[in-house]
């Protein structure tokens, strides 16, 4: 069981590690609230307004995921949980659905769902790993036919397995991180998943910076108009320092913690851009509306979500034992 496998031997890093990020937003903030002076506070300016929006969403996504640490593993377990709930919900939202797919929708948001997570608590890799994606398309593709209507099955059955493949099965495996037993790490697991969503957030945060500043050239206009060479390159190579810099918190040396930021940061922004292409064919700008400044749920974890399943995998194949 998960309680049996972790306990706080990581207190002292934790408590530096999240001090040091307050520390850091406060110091945005502080530019945010003088750039926005400088404009006036009641004059709308669109890259210092998404700005601030971006820092006061941080500042709420530390405060939850750091409340989440205190109560331990199960903690974390029960917010990815909702997560993936209001992730799934949003996903299902936009996509367009008929009274027969009711019960694979059900099964997905009161069967799969959960059981994904009581997998994850019981440290089943032999079953969590395959859950979704073996049983969990079977079953979802015969339900789907259940109410016996023909018309666009295959876009109807496999509209439910992505979502579930996104909003459940690879936001998953972030705190799946926990179950790894990682030799020499032991009960310090929790600080895996810091290092996974500060870069990967991070990455998003400076590409969006290098690319207001620098930005020139269009990497995907079609995809997503926002995004460019400059803010890729840089936003990708300042994260992957940052990462490398981090290593303190992970069990990997500085040039293997580079390496693994870099993988990760990389996976974030081709996550970022099927995440986009999914929305421009729903015609939307935004999953949803749950967070000021960052549209929805799924809008702030698009790169987690493709992010999460390579790290944890690197990470098992190659510090397991």
């Amino acid at each position: 069981m998960m309680d049996a496998m972790l306990f706080p031997a990581a207190r002292d890093q934790t408590l530096a590690l999240f001090g040091g990020i307050g520390g850091a937003l406060l110091v945005a903030s502080l530019i945010g609230f003088v750039l926005k002076l400088k404009v006036g506070l009641a004059t709308p300016h669109p890259v210092i307004d998404n700005l601030n929006a971006r820092i006061k969403a941080w500042w709420l996504m530390v405060a939850v995921i750091g409340l989440s640490f205190v109560f331990g593993p199960r903690g974390v377990i029960v917010l990815f949980f909702l997560i993936s709930f209001f992730a799934l919900r949003e996903f299902v939202t936009l996509m367009p659905t008929r009274a027969s797919d009711y019960h694979a929708l059900a099964a997905s948001f009161y069967l799969v769902l959960p059981a994904q997570y009581v997998l994850i608590d019981m440290a089943w890799y032999g079953l969590y790993s395959i859950f979704i994606p073996v049983y969990g398309f079977l079953v979802l593709a015969i339900l789907a036919t259940a109410g016996g209507e023909t018309a666009n099955f295959l876009e109807r059955a496999s509209k439910v397995q992505w979502g579930l493949m996104i909003c459940v099965y690879c936001i998953s495996h972030v705190p799946a991180l926990l179950t790894l037993p990682i030799a020499g790490f032991e009960g310090r697991n929790l600080l895996l998943i810091a290092f996974l969503v500060i870069v990967v957030q991070s990455s998003d945060v400076l590409q969006y910076v290098w690319g207001k500043l620098f930005g020139r050239h269009k990497i995907a206009p079609q995809l997503s108009p926002s995004k460019t060479v400059e803010g890729f390159v840089g936003g990708v190579a300042s994260a992957t320092a940052l990462g490398a810099a981090l290593w303190w918190i992970t069990p990997f040396a500085p040039w293997q913690a580079a390496l693994m930021a870099l993988a990760i940061n990389l996976m974030g922004f081709l996550g970022g851009l099927v995440m986009s292409a999914i929305k421009r064919d729903r015609g939307v700008k935004d999953w949803g509306h749950m967070i000021e400044g960052h549209g929805g749920m799924l809008d702030r974890l698009d790169s987690v979500c493709f992010a999460a399943p390579v790290f944890f995998h690197l990470t098992r194949y190659w510090w397991v034992a």
